[in-house]
C-alpha cells in the first residue's frame, strides 16, 4: 500500500502488483477487457443480399418502443401479416418499383385483413435506416403510429439490379 505522510510515499512491494492489476482492469487494460463482439445488432446488419432477412423480432421491439414513448401499446408479429409483407416487397422487388399503399391497402381488405395500413419504400439498406426515414416522414410515420394496432409483419427483398436493391413492407393491423 501507499502511505502518504508529509509528501512522502512509501510502497508496500506485495500489495503494489495487486493494486496496478486492479487498476488497469477497470480500466479496461491488461487483459480484462470485453468479449469484442461477434455480429453487428440486427438494426445495423446490411440487408443488400439475396440471403439477408429483416429481423422482424428486432423491428417488432424498435416500432413497440416507439409506439410506447408516443403513448401506444405495443405490437405484436402475426404471421400472416409478415406473409403479406413478404408478398409485397418480393413483388416490389420483381417489379422494380415501389407499390401504392392505397393499392396494398385494399388487397389486404380483400384478403380479410381490413383497416390495415402500410409502409412501403425502397433503398433503405439497413432497419435503422428504414425506421428513421419512416419516422421523419409524416406519412410514415402515421402509419407506425396507427391508434388501435394490435399486429404488424415487417419484410424485405433484394433486387440486385436495382437502384433500390432493397424494398420493404411494413403492415400495421388491428
Amino acid at each position: 500500500m501507499f502511505s502518504l505522510r508529509r509528501g512522502t510515499a512509501k510502497a508496500c512491494p506485495m500489495t503494489c502488483p495487486v493494486l496496478v492489476a486492479g487498476a488497469l482492469a477497470l480500466l479496461g487494460v491488461a487483459g480484462c477487457t470485453e468479449p469484442a463482439r461477434t455480429s453487428q445488432p440486427a438494426f445495423y446488419r446490411d440487408l443488400g443480399s439475396a440471403s439477408a432477412r429483416v429481423d422482424a423480432g428486432e423491428a417488432r421491439a424498435m416500432i413497440s418502443a416507439y409506439r410506447l414513448n408516443a403513448g401506444l401499446n405495443t405490437l405484436v408479429l402475426d404471421p400472416e401479416l409478415v406473409a403479406a409483407a413478404q408478398q409485397e416487397a418480393s413483388a416490389m422487388a420483381a417489379a422494380d418499383k415501389p407499390a401504392q399503399a392505397e393499392a396494398v391497402k385494399a388487397r389486404l381488405a380483400r384478403g380479410g385483413q381490413p383497416g390495415a395500413e402500410a409502409n412501403l419504400s425502397a433503398g433503405y439498406r439497413r432497419l435503422a435506416e428504414a425506421f428513421s426515414g419512416w419516422r421523419d416522414s409524416p406519412q410514415h410515420d402515421r402509419v407506425m403510429k396507427t391508434p388501435g394496432a394490435r399486429r404488424m409483419g415487417i419484410a424485405t427483398a433484394y433486387a440486385p439490379g436495382s437502384k433500390y436493391q432493397v424494398y420493404w413492407a411494413l403492415i400495421l393491423a388491428p
